[in-house]
C-alpha cells in the first residue's frame, strides 16, 4: 500500500508551526484532519483544512485524492477563525 506525505501548517499560530506526516493513500481524509488537529492540540470538530490558496477541502475524500488535487502542503485552521473579522460596535 502506498503512502502520501502532507505538510500541515497551523495558521492560527503567528509562528506558523508545521507537522509532516505520511498516511496510507486510501485513508479517509477525515482521519487526516483528526490526526492533524490532535498533533496541534486543537479540537478536530471545529477545525478545517485549506490549501495555501485558501480553498477549503472536502474531508469526504481519500488522502490520495486530496494529495492529487491539492498537493502536499495544507493549512489547518480552527473554524472559529474562518471568516472572523473585527466587528464594529457602533
Amino acid at each position: 500500500m502506498s503512502k502520501v506525505t502532507f505538510k500541515v501548517i497551523l495558521t492560527s499560530d503567528p509562528k506558523l508551526p508545521y507537522r509532516v506526516f505520511s498516511v496510507p493513500e486510501a485513508a479517509p481524509f477525515t482521519a487526516v484532519l483528526r490526526f492533524a488537529a490532535e498533533e496541534f492540540k486543537v479540537p478536530a470538530a471545529t477545525s478545517a483544512i485549506i490549501t495555501n490558496d485558501g480553498v477549503g477541502i472536502n474531508p469526504s475524500q481519500s488522502a490520495g485524492d486530496v494529495f492529487l488535487k491539492h498537493g502536499s502542503e495544507l493549512r489547518l485552521i480552527p473554524r472559529d477563525r474562518v471568516g472572523a473579522a473585527d466587528r464594529c460596535v457602533c
